[in-house]
């Protein structure tokens, strides 16, 4: 038996379209994770990106578990002495970006500060409303909310 690589050329990358209101944002995170770095496939190899392109509509629609909307705290830093800053779920999906809670989600999720992981993630693209400009790749709608009863909240 010989180890099967899969050679960057010969993947073949699919186009994903994922519909996320009312979806629960770490579960989906988890879920988009998995298809950017092609874990779902048979072929996978880690230091080849295998994934798919992941289009995520509604973004703005996302939910939280518990009291994870007004509670968790996403922090970030100036680069000044004393410059941390906070803010909340809740202040982010109201503000002029929601999507960015999606993006963070699912970068968090991915290898940590490599040249696959940043080309992995850039096959990601978020949109607050219900429209997106790729019909062009004819993408495959896939319904995350009916594969499992808790990925979704009323």
């Amino acid at each position: 038996m010989k180890t099967f690589t899969a050679k960057p050329a010969e993947v073949e990358h699919k186009w994903v379209v994922i519909d996320a209101e009312g979806a629960v944002v770490g579960r989906l995170a988890a879920y988009i994770a998995t298809r950017l770095r092609g874990k779902h496939r048979p072929d996978y190899t880690p230091h080849v990106d295998t994934g798919d392109h992941v289009v995520v509509i509604n973004a703005d629609k996302v939910v939280f578990t518990g009291r994870k909307y007004n509670d968790k705290r996403y922090y970030r830093h100036t680069g000044h002495p004393g410059g941390i800053k906070e803010t909340s779920p809740r202040k982010v999906l109201e503000g002029q970006f929601p999507e960015r809670v999606v993006e963070a989600a699912v970068k968090r999720m991915l290898p940590k500060e490599s040249p696959l992981a940043r080309q992995q993630f850039s096959k990601l693209r978020v949109y607050a409303g219900g429209d997106h400009p790729h019909e062009a790749q004819q993408p495959e709608v896939v319904d995350f909310k009916s594969l499992n009863t808790k990925n979704a909240r009323s």
